[in-house]
């Protein structure tokens, strides 16, 4: 992305149309002007442009035209099509063929704005993946997805073998563990990986909000339908629909959704006209399905025809072996992103944090890395830096082992104990080092500025 403004493109063939929107958008951001595609092509070569707002039917090279030539390019803009209505099933085809989406005309510049900033939040995520996987090395799952663990790698085995077959496959497992990215990994592993990848959360939306989302609706459909709008079915089609919390949709919903599975068929809200698509469906779900199916509350038929391949995702706490790797990976990515040296963990932390039961699973972790670094005051992260809420919950947790197994000697040096546990290893390190500050600092794996405040915070001479 650029790094003042974001750099906006418009290319329409009519003078009023590309000036009117210049103006909506010069407050926000950089715009550049082109009367054709051709000409669009040319800025493109000359500016780094984020978003381009092309309307679809101009002389010489059309938006169609313009969208295949620039999909093809190394890291290229987000095209957003400007339609007449009649034309907007030619611009849901530009879709298919790289544009991020599209408006009708005459513009509704509240639409725009709101398009045009989920589409910079794509690019920063973008941008994020492409960092993370150039600064940081390969990984060894699929999409830089972290694991050694044998109940993870199991998982990536099982994204590969299902990646290139066709089957609906229901993703399973607590908050946090990771659904959506085993999902894109699934897409971007598949023959669709060059087709659209769209998302939705169903828990987030009510029923009639939900029933438009997924099949669009025509304009009039309900009040406040002033407009087509193209649901996310369709924006999918060729490609892979990942429906998230599939088991807070209502009844009525879920007899819509079985259709669509057995026909590829459907019309949308207010319409008449049968829509026929072909996407790959990924369902996930923190609940158990099977159970809402004998409770009466999901249908039998629906959940078979979801849970043609399943695949569990295991809580953190069932793979700790792991989060020494997602520590690492995750700290190396906030400290850059907030530009920050730090150079990894106390053991004493690792010790702490790997002992944490993380019922929010890797986005838990991640949260906590982030806040810790964000804190952070010298190169290492040690047991001052863990969240207090995470160790009160590990002293719990080694307490209740204590009292369980009737040995109560490891409770005077349990890693909680902050401030006597430091003071003894810097202590125990000064004495191995001939009270030598420099090497002391070295064998703590902290910086002398952090060990010069400890020893100060803990009276050490």
């Amino acid at each position: 992305m650029s790094l003042e403004k974001p750099l906006i493109l418009i290319i329409d063939d009519e003078r009023n149309t590309r000036e009117g929107l210049r103006g909506a958008l010069a407050d926000q951001y950089d715009v550049l002007l082109a009367e054709d595609g051709l000409r669009g092509l040319a800025l493109l070569q000359q500016h780094d442009v984020d978003i381009v707002l092309t309307d679809l039917r101009m002389p010489g090279m059309d938006g169609m035209d313009f969208t295949r030539k620039v999909a093809g390019m190394d890291n290229p803009p987000l095209i957003i099509m400007l339609t007449a209505y009649g034309s907007v099933q030619t611009a849901v085809e530009a879709m298919k063929v790289g544009a991020y989406d599209y408006l009708t005309k005459p513009v509704n510049l509240d639409n725009l704005e709101m398009m045009i900033a989920r589409g910079l939040e794509t690019l920063r995520q973008r941008a994020k993946a492409g960092s993370e996987h150039n600064s940081l090395g390969s990984q060894d799952g699929p999409d830089g997805i972290i694991g050694r663990s044998k109940r993870i790698t199991a998982v990536f085995t099982a994204v590969r073998q299902v990646a290139e077959s066709r089957s609906t496959v229901l993703l399973s497992g607590e908050s946090g563990t990771g659904k959506e990215l085993f999902a894109r990994a699934i897409h971007q592993l598949s023959s669709r990986a060059d087709k659209p990848f769209i998302a939705i959360h169903c828990a987030a939306l009510n029923e009639n909000l939900l029933e438009s989302e997924l099949f669009g609706h025509e304009k009039g459909a309900f009040t406040g339908a002033n407009e087509r709008v193209i649901g996310r079915f369709e924006k999918a089609d060729g490609g892979t629909l990942f429906l998230d919390e599939i088991g807070e949709i209502t009844p009525a919903t879920q007899v819509k959704l079985l259709r669509v599975l057995e026909t590829r068929n459907f019309e949308r809200v207010g319409g008449g006209n049968t829509i026929t698509v072909d996407v790959r469906l990924i369902a996930a779900t923190n609940r158990d399905l099977k159970a809402m199916v004998d409770a009466g509350t999901f249908r039998e038929d629906l959940f078979y025809r979801l849970h043609v391949v399943n695949i569990a995702l295991p809580p953190l706490r069932e793979r700790q072996e792991d989060i020494p790797l997602l520590l690492d990976f995750y700290l190396k990515r906030t400290a850059q992103e907030n530009d920050k040296v730090i150079e990894g963990f106390s053991p004493e932390a690792v010790k702490v944090l790997g002992t944490y039961d993380w019922p929010g699973n890797v986005r838990e972790l991640r949260n906590c890395v982030e806040r810790m670094v964000v804190f952070a005051r010298g190169s290492t992260l040690t047991l001052n830096d863990v969240p207090e809420d995470i160790r009160q919950a590990v002293g719990e947790q080694l307490a209740g082992a204590n009292d369980q197994s009737g040995d109560t000697q490891e409770t005077a040096t349990d890693p909680l104990d902050i401030k006597a546990n430091e003071k003894n290893l810097i202590i125990q390190a000064l004495a191995e080092c001939g009270g030598n500050r420099s090497q002391a600092a070295i064998k703590l794996n902290i910086s002398r500025r952090t060990l010069h405040r400890k020893l100060k915070e803990y009276g050490i001479q």
